[in-house]
């Protein structure tokens, strides 16, 4: 993600208003999210990031309830498990006329439910009135549009802005419009059904008199329609049976996972609910877009990084993220994007600043990993999943995201892949790590470039050795030789180059001059992830990791608090990421050290006990962990961001020793481990080829107990110990 520290760039959200300091409802289905407050309001006159947004634009900045003239009291708000609908509760304040209480306080109960499908937002409202007299209600909906591009909300200053169009009103709603500079004409539309009694150009009236113990309802329908394409022809009621319906087929391959931990269970289903949130449907397969609200969109490093840490529980959206992400691969040298032919896919974004390449991130490719990292993840697919076809299919993507990390990538022939950006707009930093700040020497001095990041190194390592297996698969042995070949010299230069004895660590990067910048960071975590430190160093750097200047209680910090640059709130120089601790934990249990990864799983679980619906968030703030407290939140991370909420599969994956080999049809637990507060652990539906299996693990001290529940067609299932 984009540094949110400083405001050198373009790329850079301002952090004048937090994300933690109001409760924040988060809806989101395809390309359209909300963020209401807890009443389900959109403040117009509050500084932040509330509203209904469509294609990288708010199409809402205003949509606020009151009734006889008063905001209503906040009773209850949240959003049901399955992130579907958003449930507001309210009530009346006390109801005065010339200083007398005329209707006491909580004699209407108001219930707001909401909920998003495809660029639509569908609200019911109903009003029930408990007093033994009827009651005159008067329900005012304040509307209001800055049609405000993404990056203008992070803070974005712009010369120059469309015109808006004359405000539309009908015997149901309003219809805002705005003409951009793009020459896209973006409406928003509030129908209200039954017709309201008086519509203005920016409110909608209705009025009822409510007799005793009667309800009354109107449904709120609100499009987010971009030229006019929008048709608004479903009821409130189909309309919430087609979402119910997409979600159901949506899990229906996911395997089911139940443990006797009831809060541990409520981390997994919503980090699964969460997931399937953030997935949308494209022309190429599902993909899981980054994070709400900076990041609702492809983003190719996080896309792949979310598939490989849900891989064994469905590998369908890794089929999609590869697909989509093979589909986008650069063909062409671009330097205003940073694309070279064969490079993968940074992020894109849809809105009008994106359109007129005010930004450059319309189709962006400034990133050095995700091109390796696309490798990897095909390798790792085809293993699950034995789909050879497939693999066939985008193996000419593979070719060419090889070609460019031994020509393009590796900017001086030194057997090294490093960045150094052509984008003058774009990213400095292109690891994943991308503030402007985040690599720098052991005396605080920022690395100059072309900068050759040590986890990168391991992302190619293992993508060589990954599309070996595939060229093997393919019918290309001498191709595949090749690529074992390089792998192999690339691990002795790494080792060579990268390691610091003196840390018992690997360097983080190289600087443009080949001195290593010799400081502690999270990134050696993810060498152990790929296996290119050899298993001395390996193990050494994974002691480290959890050691107390990089373990901060919840889980391993990004720099360690020695460093000079160590700063607990900074977006990458000290802070806690989860996904981060998911690939070390990963890295750490695949060299044997299973206690760091207990101890990694154990520290973001609690974590998850002390947040708003078990949701990790982006990111949380590196302060060592105090009693009785939680973690510090960091003032403007997502949540939900797509790939911390799926850190808790690897996590688990990793402690089980969970491997699946489909094209053998075999099953593995290698040295299984499980944490004191998991003493059983049911998988079910798990499907490996054609086969399917349901497991039950039962932990112990020292040993994890498998037994087989269920198995339909052929698959081995190994446990070594």
């Amino acid at each position: 993600m984009e540094d949110t520290d400083r405001l050198t760039d373009q790329c850079s959200i301002v952090a004048s208003s937090s994300l933690t300091d109001e409760h924040i409802e988060v809806l989101k289905q395809g390309d359209t999210f909300g963020l209401f407050d807890r009443y389900g309001d959109i403040h117009s006159l509050r500084t932040g990031s509330e509203g209904l947004y469509h294609e990288g634009t708010r199409f809402l900045s205003r949509f606020e309830l009151t009734m006889n003239g008063e905001r209503p009291l906040l009773l209850s708000s949240t959003v049901k498990e399955d992130n579907v609908l958003l449930n507001v509760d309210l009530m009346n304040p006390d109801m005065t006329y010339e200083g007398q209480v005329e209707v006491t306080r909580g004699a209407l109960h108001v219930s707001r439910t909401r909920f998003l499908w495809h660029g639509l937002c569908f609200e019911r409202l109903r009003i029930h009135n408990y007093n033994l007299l009827p009651i005159p209600v008067r329900l005012s909906i304040s509307v209001g549009a800055d049609f405000a591009d993404l990056f203008e909300v992070r803070g974005t200053k712009r010369n120059r802005r469309g015109r808006r169009l004359e405000t539309v009103t009908s015997k149901d709603g309003i219809s805002l419009g705005y003409e951009g500079l793009d020459g896209v004409d973006r409406w928003v539309t509030v129908r209200c059904a039954p017709a309201p009694t008086t519509v203005l150009p920016n409110e909608i009236l209705c009025d009822t008199l409510l007799p005793a113990g009667e309800i009354v309802q109107w449904e709120i329908t609100i499009s987010c329609d971009i030229n006019r394409r929008v048709k608004c022809d479903l009821s409130y009621e189909r309309a919430l049976v087609a979402v119910e319906q997409a979600l159901h087929s949506a899990k229906a391959d996911d395997c089911l996972i139940m443990t006797s931990n009831e809060q541990f269970n409520g981390w997994l289903n919503r980090s699964l609910a969460d997931l399937h949130m953030m997935v949308s449907d494209t022309p190429d397969g599902p993909y899981p877009y980054a994070g709400v609200p900076w990041f609702s969109t492809p983003f190719g490093r996080d896309g792949i990084i979310t598939a490989f840490e849900f891989l064994w529980v469905n590998p369908t959206i890794t089929r999609g993220v590869l697909a989509y992400l093979a589909v986008t691969q650069a063909t062409e040298v671009i330097p205003e994007q940073d694309a070279e032919i064969g490079k993968i896919l940074h992020e894109t974004r849809k809105g009008e600043m994106a359109a007129l390449n005010e930004i450059p991130f319309g189709r962006y490719y400034g990133s050095i990993d995700a091109t390796p990292l696309f490798i990897m993840l095909a390798g790792a697919y085809y293993e699950r999943t034995g789909d050879q076809a497939f693999i066939a299919q985008i193996w000419p993507n593979i070719e060419r995201a090889l070609q460019w990390i031994d020509h393009a990538g590796d900017l001086d022939g030194d057997g090294f892949v490093e960045y150094s950006r052509r984008s003058k707009d774009g990213l400095v930093h292109q690891g994943w790590k991308d503030s402007q700040d985040s690599v720098f020497h052991a005396d605080g001095r920022s690395a100059e470039g072309p900068i050759a990041l040590c986890e990168v190194q391991g992302y190619v390592f293992a993508a060589k050795r990954g599309a070996a297996q595939l060229a093997l698969a393919l019918g290309y042995p001498e191709q595949a030789k090749r690529l074992l070949k390089d792998a192999a010299k690339l691990r002795t230069q790494f080792e060579r180059s990268f390691w610091c004895n003196d840390l018992s660590s690997y360097a983080l990067a190289l600087d443009g001059a080949k001195q290593p910048c010799r400081v502690k960071t999270s990134n050696a975590g993810h060498c152990l992830w790929t296996g290119i430190a050899d298993y001395k160093h390996g193990m050494r750097t994974a002691k480290t990791l959890v050691g107390g200047d990089m373990f901060n209680g919840w889980g391993v910090r990004t720099v360690a608090a020695s460093e000079d640059r160590y700063n607990p709130m900074a977006y990458h120089n000290g802070s806690v990421w989860p996904h981060d601790n998911a690939l070390i934990a990963a890295g750490m249990a695949s060299y044997g050290f299973k206690q760091g990864a207990l101890k990694i799983l154990s520290g973001l679980f609690e974590a998850s006990q002390f947040l708003e619906l078990h949701r990790l968030p982006e990111l949380f703030c590196g302060f060592s962990r105090r009693s009785g407290e939680g973690p510090t939140l960091y003032p403007v991370a997502c949540s939900p961001q797509t790939w911390s909420s799926v850190a808790v599969f690897l996590l688990l994956q990793s402690c089980l020793g969970l491997r699946i080999d489909a094209p053998h049809a075999c099953l593995t637990f290698s040295q299984p481990v499980l944490p004191p507060f998991l003493k059983h652990i049911e998988i079910k539906n798990l499907r490996i080829g054609d086969a399917t299996v349901d497991l039950s693990l039962e932990g112990h001290a020292k040993d994890v107990g498998i037994n087989i529940l269920r198995r339909e067609g052929r698959v081995e299932i190994v446990v070594t110990k």
